[in-house]
């Protein structure tokens, strides 16, 4: 039993590293742009958004990512805060509860990577995965942080991350594409770009 499901998970590993279906990759919103509008993301207008788009469930960088915007979401009410994942929505509920739950994250699947394409996120290059230093900081996060690879159940490796706070008339003041697969966004400077003081909690 053992066996099949090592075959079974190095089957999922395998088909991570496949690279997936074309989309029409806009490019991405600045600061000062008027967000994208797309029916499986609304946004509130009583108060700002700080929208993550991740990594395949199961990549270290996508956790800890989801880990300080979880954070962010308890200690600030006052901000919607997003998670997207590309993962089917079985795998990504499964992910988030070994990750330790949403707090008050709301999570998208946007399995078909629309939302991706449509907010300028598209797919990478093998540097952008597999660079020395990419490689080095995944040994680094699980040594230090103890965050490790998890089986990916779904998803691509190769889809590029990024993350943007919107104020509450959805326009963007803070954006950040990641470079490389361990550029990770520093949330903060995204809640500071919200005009929201680090020690305020409503």
């Amino acid at each position: 039993m053992a066996q099949l499901i090592d075959k079974a998970a190095l089957a999922q590993e395998w088909e991570s590293f496949k690279t997936p279906p074309a989309r029409d990759v806009q490019p991405p919103p600045k600061v000062g742009d008027q967000a994208p509008v797309h029916p499986n993301l609304p946004l509130p207008a009583d108060k700002p958004t700080l929208i993550v788009f991740l990594r395949h469930c199961g990549c270290p960088f996508a956790e800890k990512t989801f880990k300080a915007l979880a954070k962010i979401s308890a200690k600030h009410p006052e901000i919607h805060c997003v998670a997207i994942s590309h993962s089917s929505a079985e795998a990504t509920e499964r992910w988030v509860v070994q990750v330790g739950g949403t707090w008050d994250v709301e999570v998208v699947v946007d399995h078909e990577r629309e939302l991706y394409a449509q907010w300028g996120l598209g797919i990478s290059t093998t540097w952008h995965v597999l660079n020395p230093l990419s490689l080095y900081r995944t040994l680094q996060l699980g040594k230090q942080e103890n965050i490790w690879n998890r089986t990916t159940e779904s998803g691509t490796r190769w889809q590029i991350s990024g993350a943007f706070a919107l104020d509450k008339d959805g326009i963007v003041r803070w954006a950040h594409v990641a470079a490389t697969a361990d550029d990770l966004s520093k949330l903060d400077e995204g809640v500071a770009a919200l005009g929201v003081k680090e020690g305020a909690k409503h």
